[in-house]
């Protein structure tokens, strides 16, 4: 099944915090994809592309533009899993 993006957030150097459907909450590191993808290379060169950041109908992927899209799933697997914020107070 591929995980739906309940919320999206963009974060300082390049980073999204996306929550799920199934209470996953992650940080994507999107600076690595930079470095990687070529198409990728406009998120850190054109002023204000990365916080337009959208969300497709579906719910299954993000996109910037139509050559610039993170499907949720890469989200899923490879985002830094985040403690929500109401474990880390009983902790």
């Amino acid at each position: 099944m591929i995980p739906r993006i309940k919320r999206l957030e963009t974060l300082p150097n390049l980073r999204l915090k996306v929550e799920f459907d199934d209470g996953r909450i992650v940080l994507y590191d999107v600076e690595e994809d930079v470095r990687e993808i070529p198409s990728y290379a406009p998120l850190a060169n054109l002023r204000g592309l990365f916080s337009s950041v959208q969300l497709d109908q579906s719910r299954t992927c993000v996109f910037w533009n139509d050559e610039i899209d993170l499907p949720s799933d890469t989200i899923y697997e490879y985002g830094r899993e985040l403690v929500p914020a109401s474990l880390a107070t009983t902790m």
